[in-house]
């Protein structure tokens, strides 16, 4: 018995609803205007206190010092040397020319840093695969 009466509450409030906005429908356009233009200024706030919070990026740290010896220059060129060719080891992933146009200058591009990104990718490319799939 409850529940109908619920039920005959929400009926009788939805009808005096449209009744009132059938009568007042200036009040009723400038009320969802009024609704949608702060929805917009929230989301706008929201989005640059985001962006503002973000902490900096850490700029790379140097193997040396410019003040070091000539001796520790050779060692830093050797690390050098050895990081350039582990990190010739990550997968690299290459754009294929033929789907851009031509003269566009597309190359080939390291786009994953790390493997934990080419990953996150392929689960992705994997997820809209299925999902293609599906439709």
């Amino acid at each position: 018995m409850e529940s109908r009466r619920r039920d005959m509450e929400l009926l009788s409030n939805s009808m005096a609803a449209y009744a009132h906005i059938r009568a007042n429908p200036e009040s009723f356009g400038l009320y969802f205007v009024l609704g949608v233009c702060f929805g917009l200024v929230l989301t706008l706030c929201l989005l640059v206190l985001r962006l503002s919070c973000r902490p900096s990026p850490q700029p790379p740290a140097r193997p040396g010092d410019l003040s070091e010896d000539d001796e520790d220059d050779d060692e830093d060129e050797e690390d050098t040397v050895d990081r350039a060719a582990s990190e010739s080891l990550l997968p690299v992933t290459e754009i294929p020319l033929e789907s851009h146009g031509p003269g566009d200058g597309a190359l080939a591009v390291n786009v994953f840093a790390s493997a934990e990104e080419l990953e996150r990718a392929q689960r992705l490319e994997e997820r809209e695969r299925i999902i293609r799939e599906i439709w």
